[in-house]
């Protein structure tokens, strides 16, 4: 059930001309900061804005022609379900996208643009999970996860593949880390192509489910908050298969970041490198910018989203106080 690199492979095979190849760019800035080149892995120009279409495509790629005349369904904080309503339209596939209340109207909009049938259930991705498990249960449906499952892991590992053989001396890979198929499958590829390179997984400290479980030894329910980085957002599930004893083997580290140090890490890729991320997608770089990443040579930071409400853009760009920023004067909650 572990995917592995060959499984990581036969994916990039299998979902090419499904996405895109995204670019690999030079920081000037970061990398006169650091004294070290600093790579951004553009993820965040991928067709549905996130690295999601990677998983989603691969998963329906392998669906046989009974699941495919049923259809999909899955819980998503946003991006995955976006990403999943976008492969299954291509197919002709029915898709429903179960979300919690927290999921931002610009998501809600965009998966209900390409024809998904949206279910709202409660204040958390726990919630949109036992509808969706509900709905796979009762109708038949095709449950593909946002995280725990081989297919979307070894999809999302495709990254890697791309990141080392971009920068193949890279040192360090920093990834955004929630349920863990992103980094999971990452990690997968990087470790298995060049063992040295150290992988650091970074999320939010309000509400870090995978942090919470690896300090834990096991996995643990959360508290999910609200966060700029919302896509971060959610558990890994207490019976979780996959995800959690990947990253448990595969990282080096993990870094928990301020809603004002993800504020600083969007206003920099717009102000400084001309690129729009959500929160989630701007945590590594964010990282740099706090100085909580050392390293000793090639950096390779994944820049997975940016499909962020522009009107909350707006206000961080322009320095404005956020709302998520004065969360930081509060208690952070059981992850932090």
């Amino acid at each position: 059930m572990t995917p592995t690199l060959a499984d990581i492979k036969d994916a990039a095979r299998r979902i090419a001309g499904r996405i895109s190849r995204t670019d690999m760019a030079l920081s000037p800035s970061l990398t006169e900061r650091m004294g070290l080149p600093v790579h951004l892995k553009l993820e965040s120009r991928q067709t549905t804005g996130s690295f999601k279409l990677r998983g989603a495509s691969n998963a329906i790629a392998q669906l046989s022609a009974t699941a495919r005349g049923k259809g999909v369904v899955t819980a998503s904080t946003g991006n995955h379900g976006r990403a999943l309503a976008y492969a299954a339209k291509l197919e002709g596939i029915r898709a429903v996208i179960c979300m919690s209340s927290l999921v931002p109207a610009n998501k809600l909009a965009e998966i209900e643009r390409l024809g998904a049938e949206i279910r709202i259930v409660g204040d958390s991705q726990d919630d949109a999970q036992e509808e969706a498990e509900r709905l796979a249960r009762e109708s038949g449906l095709s449950m593909v996860p946002p995280f725990d499952d081989p297919h979307v892991i070894a999809g999302q590992g495709t990254l890697g593949l791309e990141m080392i053989e971009a920068v193949p001396d890279a040192t360090t890979v920093l990834v955004q880390l929630s349920g863990g198929g992103l980094a999971a499958g990452i990690a997968t590829a990087v470790k298995a192509l060049n063992p040295d390179t150290r992988v650091i997984g970074i999320s939010m400290a309000r509400g870090a489910a995978m942090k919470a479980s690896i300090d834990a030894g096991h996995p643990v329910n959360v508290t999910e908050l609200p966060t700029l980085a919302d896509s971060l957002g959610g558990g890994i599930g207490l019976d979780n298969r996959l995800t959690f004893s990947i990253c448990r083997n595969l990282l080096d580290d993990i870094v928990l970041l301020s809603e004002s140090e993800i504020a600083a890490g969007i206003r920099h890729l717009y102000a400084v490198e001309r690129e729009i991320a959500e929160g989630a997608g701007a945590v590594g770089v964010a990282a740099l910018l706090a100085g909580k990443i050392n390293a000793q040579g090639p950096i390779v930071t994944l820049v997975s989203g940016r499909n962020i409400d522009m009107t909350l853009h707006r206000k961080i760009v322009d320095g404005d106080a956020t709302e998520f920023e004065r969360l930081d004067t509060q208690r952070n909650g059981r992850a932090a």
